[in-house]
């Protein structure tokens, strides 16, 4: 991202103005100032007499326009494009007989900006960056992990020096949903709506239309681990199990759930060393509870708990030796932040006893992936079983057992699929991203309003 100084003669500030917003690639910096003027005033006179309209889509005139005319044609978005205008030409620095704005703008678009301003008579010259001010962020993921960017806008934007952790998020969350909502037949159900929503053109369906990979994704995952449980609209039978039954081998699943926790926690506290050296150096890296002592503490207590469950004492050991290591960074981190009074290190010893407590604690939540895994292979179970109990009775009773069938796995999917949802959004958030994130950036925002010829209609 880089920091410029738009620069343009007084007389073409309107035209450097009009390039910008049609380039759409400049966020200027600074407050705006209050919509005031002639174009104001016009827009307002227009909207008393229509108070039904609602707010115009701005748009702009490439050659300053007739206010007046436009007033009388009724043209309200070039009007309200005036305005937006009007309102940055006020928070220009004027010196002499030139005009000044400041702006971000990201670097690979700057020599295209330059272009575009020259023909008008403008210029962008690049600043330097002040060591105390944040550019904003400007995420370009890839076009299939860029699908899953809600997970991480929901959460805040990212800060300019992060790793951007999109691909991370999306991999990780439709793995754990799909752990939890293994079924083959609701996960190609699910596939199915996704497929359909993505397809849909219904005004009501055009906001969340953009999360359709969403389901695909999570009903693509939750059909492999349908067939790795053997479960199929519940244990019929219609598949076979490649490795485990949830009810059967529920202990088996609670360790698998344990063990993908620690893989995706070991991933997270990576992505949160990397961030912190990016954002504040070395010494973030190393004694941050989410850089090497975070780190150093997780991995002790993994290699103690696993020497503990082989009984093999040297790898215990070894974990209480790193852990202990771990331990001694946080503690350092958080007396240099606190200083050497007693209250600071009392506050010290406080904040290293939480991060211990935590580090077991975030751990043991990922046991949810192996919990509601085995609620939905319960609910199938039930399902299966109160249809079984009425097959064979006679007709009537066939087709009970036919709606039983239907009506229960309607339910136990709905109610499934909203659950998984929510944990694993749960555990992306609170387990994952505390890790990855230490504190929020700003978003980049272009300022971009349509161009129209001055003889178009609005």
């Amino acid at each position: 991202m880089s920091r410029v100084a738009l620069v343009a003669p007084a007389a073409r500030l309107r035209a450097m103005l009009v390039v910008l917003a049609g380039s759409g690639v400049a966020q200027i910096v600074g407050p705006l100032a209050a919509p005031q003027g002639e174009a104001v005033e016009a827009l307002r006179r227009l909207e008393r007499g229509r108070p039904e309209s609602g707010r115009p889509a701005a748009t702009v005139a490439a050659q300053p326009p007739d206010l007046a005319e436009l007033e009388r044609s009724g043209a309200r978005e070039l009007l309200a494009g005036e305005v937006e205008l009007a309102r940055r030409a006020e928070s220009a620095v004027h010196r002499g007989h030139f005009a000044t704005l400041v702006a971000w703008v990201p670097a690979d678009e700057l020599p295209g900006l330059r272009a575009r301003l020259a023909a008008v008579g403008a210029a962008a010259a690049e600043l330097p960056r002040p060591a105390l001010v944040e550019p904003p962020t400007l995420l370009r993921t890839g076009r299939v992990a860029g699908r899953f960017r809600p997970l991480i806008d929901t959460y805040g934007a990212t800060r300019y020096a992060d790793v951007d952790p999109t691909p991370f998020a999306a991999a990780s969350f439709v793995f754990m949903f799909g752990m939890m909502f293994g079924d083959a037949g609701h996960g190609l159900l699910l596939m199915a709506l996704g497929l359909l929503l993505r397809r849909a053109r219904s005004p009501r369906l055009e906001r969340i239309r953009p999360l359709w990979p969403f389901p695909v994704a999570g009903g693509a995952l939750a059909t492999v681990f349908g067939l790795l449980y053997g479960e199929a609209f519940g244990p019929t039978g219609i598949v076979p199990t490649l490795w485990l039954s949830p009810l059967d081998e529920p202990v088996r699943l609670l360790a698998a759930a344990v063990a993908v926790g620690a893989v995706l926690l070991a991933v997270s506290y990576g992505f949160g060393i990397v961030n912190r050296w990016r954002e504040a150096g070395p010494r973030a890296a190393l004694l941050a509870p989410s850089g090497i002592a975070g780190l150093a503490l997780f991995t002790g207590a993994a290699m103690v708990a696993l020497g503990v469950y082989l009984e093999v004492a040297a790898v215990a050991i070894a974990g209480v030796v790193v852990a202990v290591a771990g331990v001694a960074l946080l503690f350092a981190g958080f007396v240099a932040d606190a200083g050497l009074s007693g209250a600071a290190i009392a506050q010290s010893l406080i904040e290293v006893f939480d991060a211990v407590i935590r580090v077991g604690s975030n751990l043991i939540s990922f046991t949810r992936l192996a919990a509601f895994g085995l609620m939905h292979a319960a609910l199938g179970a039930v399902v299966l079983d109160g249809a079984r109990s009425l097959w064979g009775s006679g007709a009537i009773a066939a087709v009970a057992a036919v709606a039983v069938f239907v009506a229960g796995n309607a339910a136990a999917f709905a109610l499934e699929a909203l659950v998984a949802g929510v944990q694993a959004m749960r555990l992306e958030y609170y387990e994952l991203f505390s890790r990855v994130f230490a504190g929020e950036g700003e978003p980049f925002s272009p300022w971009r309003i349509p161009v129209v010829d001055q003889d178009q209609p609005s």
